[in-house]
């Protein structure tokens, strides 16, 4: 009886392992087969008329598991995207400039802690006292109390982001700085010249020293003589009837580089978020990271759009640069971006060590269901129509005459 007992133990030992293998394996099974659903949903909607180019990578575990670029990096050209084809990433720039903060905090250059107007003296607000009880932490996570996008107007028109940062002082205040979240870009760039300040270089060197240069970002650059040097770059569009038609590389927000001006091909950005997701500590440390990730203030209007966009999302907040989702129940870490012509978003699973990249060198609203479609097959969710392709077929057999309203 004792020896049929040990037998049975052990071979209840033994078949542990097993049954734990065959889990595994199924789960990596049902993965691949969401990725592959995935990339042929994706390959189908890449045919809209929403794109020009496009260029999406999913990440794994530290790896590239898929990626796919579609289109051409001109309208009417020939010229095809690559992996290697430069996007312009508009407001993608501010995760790196957080990271960037957080990383010389880490190493007692700078303390995010210390106040905005000693880096820019030229800084005012309305109230004198709020003026000095702005940190670099609020410039980084939207609470300075300005109206949101304060004088993005005067940017776009050419004003020099110094002088925009004196005339705030005439500007009526949303709130106390620390007291609400009230997106900025202006404002933002004040932590380019703080890490100046810190390092002695330009932002530019710091970030390409730092961060670029050790993830081998050889496409990433912060101007438009960036964007355009390497000969393989996209085009921005902008509408033309039913189709789209390039447009000139606007200048303004590559004046705020720490708040819009970087550029990178989907094979970068790809190594950005591998690093990102904790992949490259020898990099960015993962106390670094977490630094940059930390929850700083609730963003009541980006919850509001998300209720209006019908995603799975509960609750939104801002860390430095970054944006933070509560989505069906998973903790998304995400930021998006768009500058004329261009859209770009970042967004990945801290959990279940799963990313997305996605660039397009035009503004049409599908490129925006990439995300919420990647995150049905990710999650196992329950699947959304999010690309609604159904709708191009109901209107290629409409009338000719129809309006289309």
């Amino acid at each position: 009886m004792k020896r049929r007992s040990v037998l049975l133990a052990l071979a209840l030992a033994l078949a542990a392992p097993l049954t734990l293998v065959a889990s595994a394996q199924a789960q990596a099974t049902r993965e691949y087969q969401a990725l592959l659903d995935f990339a042929s949903e994706l390959d189908n909607a890449a045919t809209a008329p929403d794109f020009v180019g496009l260029a999406v990578a999913v990440v794994k575990d530290g790896k590239v598991v898929l990626m796919r670029t579609y289109g051409v990096t001109e309208a009417g050209g020939t010229q095809k995207v690559t992996p290697d084809t430069v996007f312009r990433l508009a407001s993608l720039s501010k995760g790196f400039a957080g990271t960037l903060a957080a990383l010389e905090q880490s190493e007692g250059k700078l303390d995010l802690q210390a106040r905005a107007v000693a880096y820019t003296p030229q800084f005012r607000l309305k109230n004198a006292k709020d003026t000095q009880d702005v940190t670099l932490e609020d410039v980084l996570s939207h609470q300075t109390g300005l109206p949101p996008y304060a004088y993005d107007n005067l940017l776009e028109g050419g004003t020099p982001p110094n002088d925009i940062l004196a005339k705030y002082g005439s500007v009526k205040q949303t709130c106390k700085p620390g007291a609400c979240f009230t997106y900025q870009n202006t404002t933002f760039n004040i932590i380019a010249a703080a890490i100046e300040k810190a390092t002695g270089r330009t932002y530019a060197e710091e970030l390409e020293t730092r961060i670029l240069d050790p993830l081998d970002m050889k496409t990433a650059s912060l101007s438009s003589q960036g964007l355009m040097a390497t000969g393989n770059w996209a085009r921005p569009h902008k509408r033309a009837g039913e189709g789209w038609v390039s447009t000139p590389v606007t200048e303004p927000y590559y004046k705020v580089p720490a708040a819009g001006g970087m550029n990178a091909s989907i094979s970068d950005l790809s190594k950005w978020l591998i690093a990102q997701m904790g992949d490259r500590p020898d990099v960015l440390p993962q106390a670094v990271l977490d630094e940059a990730h930390r929850r700083r203030i609730d963003t009541p209007p980006e919850s509001a759009r998300q209720r209006s966009l019908k995603t799975p999302v509960t609750s939104t907040s801002y860390a430095l640069g970054w944006r933070i989702y509560q989505y069906a129940g998973h903790k998304l870490m995400t930021h998006s971006g768009s500058v004329e012509g261009y859209i770009a978003q970042i967004a990945w699973l801290p959990e279940e060590k799963a990313g997305i990249v996605i660039l397009s060198n035009t503004r049409g609203s599908r490129a925006a269901k990439i995300l919420p479609t990647w995150l049905d097959y990710q999650l196992g969710l329950p699947k959304t129509d999010w690309f609604r392709m159904g709708d191009l077929l109901q209107a290629s057999t409409a009338p000719a005459t129809a309006s289309g309203e």
